[in-house]
């Protein structure tokens, strides 16, 4: 049996073939959670767009559902590109954000924005998920040296990335604001008429035209609240109180290791 030393200098080097928790099987592991994760991530978004009230909410799961199709074959190259077969793992998270969804769906009334702003808060959960995944899976696969295996699961981060983001400017462009006006006895129900005050948005969420936003693009460190953290930072998915800001640290992509930072593994 090896001796304590070199059971560490294997689990760091990703060879521990004695307990079986070095780098490559937690990477395998984690590969395996994710290829479920996506396979799952289709279904849901196939029932969110079914559930959604607007034509620009349902086009915008649609689309992420087409895209995560094909992260789903990018994985399958990932697994080949370090020589074994595709296989599922299990994934708690995605199976209670799937739940959560559904939560969204029963608690909300068919045909309102409500629904539409809980459905976009729910996608972006599963999102920010998926981001810190791909980000973990991306700096082991630097660490272990899987420079093709890298590269393809950086893809698809930045794919999950800009989604967080066309989902942010889809709920700012009209969807919070007609929700918000929803409680009101003479202002409750959606139509095709009283969208275009609020204006419209892309289906790939590139642009929108609200009054007061003409041309406006997303701005780094915006979340579905929109609210501003950092000028510098690359995403985040929380806010920061104007009252806290001077005692708050400020986040920061580089020192992220779910985004493969400098404090990565």
């Amino acid at each position: 049996m090896a001796s304590l030393t070199d059971r560490i200098s294997n689990f760091f080097s990703g060879n521990d073939s004695d307990t079986g928790e070095g780098l490559r099987s937690l990477f395998v592991t984690e590969l395996q959670d994710i290829y479920y994760a996506e396979r799952q991530a289709v279904d849901v978004l196939g029932v969110q767009a079914d559930a959604a009230t607007t034509d620009e909410v349902r086009s915008a799961f649609l689309q992420h559902q087409d895209e995560s199709r094909s992260q789903i074959a990018r994985l399958e190259q990932v697994f080949s590109s370090i020589g074994i077969d595709a296989s599922e793992g299990t994934c708690d998270a995605i199976d209670g954000l799937a739940d959560d969804g559904e939560r969204v769906v029963a608690n909300t009334e068919s045909g309102s924005l409500t629904r539409d702003a809980g459905l976009i808060m729910a996608a972006q959960k599963v999102e920010h998920h998926e981001i810190a995944s791909y980000g973990s899976v991306v700096t082991l696969a630097k660490v272990l040296g899987y420079n093709d295996a890298a590269r393809l699961l950086q893809q698809t981060l930045e794919e999950e990335k800009n989604t967080d983001r066309k989902l942010t400017q889809l709920a700012e462009s009209f969807i919070n604001q007609r929700a918000a006006s929803e409680g009101d006895d003479n202002n409750s129900t959606y139509t095709d008429s009283n969208r275009d005050q609020y204006g419209t948005v892309n289906a790939d969420g590139t642009r929108y035209n609200d009054s007061g936003s003409v041309g406006q693009t997303y701005q780094s460190g915006q979340s579905y609240s929109g609210t501003q953290t950092s000028s510098n930072t690359d995403y985040n998915s929380g806010s920061v109180d104007s009252d806290d800001r001077s005692t708050t640290p400020r986040y920061n992509s580089n020192n992220d290791a779910t985004l493969g930072g400098s404090l990565g593994i």
